[in-house]
């Protein structure tokens, strides 16, 4: 008697698949497509197959991707907020309507407290529309989709917000940008040159977050598999290989967080030395509350007519065939 097998689904293999992934991880074509295949074309699964055997360090989430547009920040006071508002092309983000636009949108942020839902509902300054119907009034305008992909607020109680926008078209608008929260009942002044040269150190270094404490959970836990099959593979034996695991958590806290990071600088002190000494300065102790980064277009991997159609979906607006 022949018993029924479950079907297996396998996933073809494109070469925008194979392109992708070698643009994530800078290994060559013939192991990305070997690491897809293993992994049924699972583009997570196929970057941690590379990684456990050595082939692909942490993978380059921002790639090059398809999505233009512009990053806007705006402080006031002891609040800062930073939005991305993505546009098809380059040449949208160099228009005076759009760039305004992205300020104003960064301006009504803090409002919304940085969730983009409630930001896309809010009456858009001057123009009896919300947020997102002067998104799609400035599409019919310009003659190109928008959205507003995401925003974030950081407040602190007493203290400062550093920010740091690179690649700048006018300030407070580029194709990155960092917020800081620095706690403080320190000299301000002194305290604003502080948090713009931590936020240079982020847009440098992508730390994860500011210490181990507020790392992500299943970040960590994704790691230390990976470790700890590579540990595996070594044949040693199980309590060394703990010790192995532990020493590369080790390190890789000091790689991904910002307290532990090596200042870009100096290239030689910790940030959190660099913090203890700017203390004696500031009068006062500090604490680096949270920080957010945005590069613009970060973690979109697709084709640019794919990005298109996000966009038209997200904004209810029809692409042009």
């Amino acid at each position: 008697m022949h018993w029924p097998q479950h079907e297996v689904i396998h996933m073809e293999i494109t070469a925008q698949m194979v392109k992708s992934l070698r643009e994530m991880t800078g290994v060559g074509m013939m192991d990305c497509k070997k690491a897809l295949a293993e992994t049924n074309g699972d583009m997570e699964a196929a970057i941690d197959w590379l990684r456990t055997r050595g082939l692909a360090k942490a993978a380059k989430k921002a790639g090059r991707v398809a999505a233009e547009g512009l990053v806007g920040i705006a402080i006031d006071g002891t609040k800062g907020s930073i939005v991305e508002v993505n546009s098809e092309t380059d040449f949208v983000a160099r228009n005076e309507q759009f760039q305004s636009l992205v300020e104003n949108i960064a301006g009504l942020a803090a409002e919304a407290g940085g969730d983009v839902h409630v930001l896309s509902e809010m009456p858009y300054p001057g123009s009896g529309r919300s947020v997102s119907g002067e998104l799609t009034d400035a599409i019919a305008k310009i003659g190109e989709n928008m959205n507003l992909r995401r925003a974030a607020t950081i407040e602190v109680t007493d203290g400062i917000i550093g920010s740091y926008v690179h690649n700048t078209v006018k300030p407070g608008l580029g194709k990155l940008g960092i917020i800081v929260g620095l706690e403080s009942t320190g000299n301000k002044d002194a305290l604003n040159a502080l948090g713009k040269q931590i936020a240079m150190h982020i847009a440098n270094t992508s730390p994860l977050s500011v210490s181990p404490d507020d790392i992500d959970q299943d970040v960590l836990a994704r790691e230390k598999a990976i470790f700890t099959e590579q540990a595996n593979e070594s044949g040693k034996p199980a309590e060394i290989v703990a010790k192995m695991v532990e020493g590369r958590v080790r390190k890789f806290y000091e790689e991904v967080t910002l307290l532990a990071q090596t200042f870009v600088i100096d290239g030689e002190t910790k940030i959190a030395d660099v913090i203890k000494k700017a203390e004696k300065d500031v009068g006062a102790p500090i604490k680096v509350t949270r920080f957010v980064r945005y590069a613009l277009g970060e973690g979109i991997v697709k084709d640019e007519s794919a990005f298109a159609a996000e966009v038209a979906a997200t904004s209810g607006v029809i692409p042009p065939a």
